[in-house]
């Protein structure tokens, strides 16, 4: 099971939210040094979120998260405020091996078609961001349907593996629910990559029995809940 080390820009910083607010940003400093600071502890890829284009400006952030990808040179994937197929192009143009696409996806489910026929499947992620099971878009503000649902259609149209976020735990780092994870991976056959309250060994060495290809450290890891070279073991 891969371990992503989350690196979520806002504003030029390095930061985690909770529940995805804005306004409860804590900041950790210089992505590349955080990016830095994973690899070094053996991290093998990063999962490297815009929330700055999350929150509207899909163009923002874009020296540091290419200073990031040049100076690591290790396997990346990205989201965040990727709303048309312009921007999805330009980032794997520039780099990135691998875009996750969520409100896009759910607006424009074909552009799943397009990207997957231009770039390959591997580089196309579709993001199942899910809040009591239905899929939340927009900055998580407007739910869309069933999650489980969902992950079928993204998978028809060409996405080559799926991000779920089980939104009802993020970034509270008071541990996983399984459940959804299980039924999503016995939907689906593509890879899941989970995130989401991921904070004790438990609940990686949970996710790796329920089938998950991967998972996203964020918060639990931040804030020390968890540390990487645990993560790594237990995957």
């Amino acid at each position: 099971m891969k371990v992503f080390p989350a690196v979520d820009i806002l504003g030029g910083s390095c930061v985690q939210l909770v529940q995805g607010k804005r306004e409860s940003a804590t900041t950790y400093g210089d992505p590349l040094t955080c990016a830095r600071t994973w690899l070094s502890k053996g991290a093998e890829a990063l999962h490297i979120v815009n929330l700055d284009g999350a929150f509207g400006s899909s163009a923002a952030n874009a020296e540091q998260i290419r200073r990031v990808i040049d100076d690591t040179g290790v396997e990346t994937q990205l989201g965040g405020g990727i709303r048309s197929l312009e921007d999805a192009r330009s980032w794997l143009d520039t780099g990135i091996d691998r875009v996750i696409l969520s409100t896009f996806a759910v607006n424009s489910p074909d552009c799943l078609v397009t990207l997957s026929e231009e770039f390959g499947s591997d580089r196309i992620m579709a993001g199942a961001d899910a809040r009591q099971g239905q899929i939340v878009v927009d900055g998580w503000e407007r739910q869309a349907g069933d999650y489980l649902d969902w992950a079928e259609l993204f998978i028809s149209k060409g996405a080559g593996s799926l991000l779920y976020t089980n939104v009802n735990v993020e970034g509270l780092c008071k541990g996983i629910e399984a459940e959804p994870v299980r039924l999503l991976t016995s939907r689906v056959t593509a890879p899941v990559i989970v995130a989401g309250g991921i904070t004790s060994i438990a609940d990686v060495s949970t996710l790796k029995d329920c089938g998950a290809a991967g998972i996203v450290l964020g918060s639990g890891l931040y804030t020390g809940k968890i540390t990487l070279e645990e993560a790594l073991e237990a995957s």
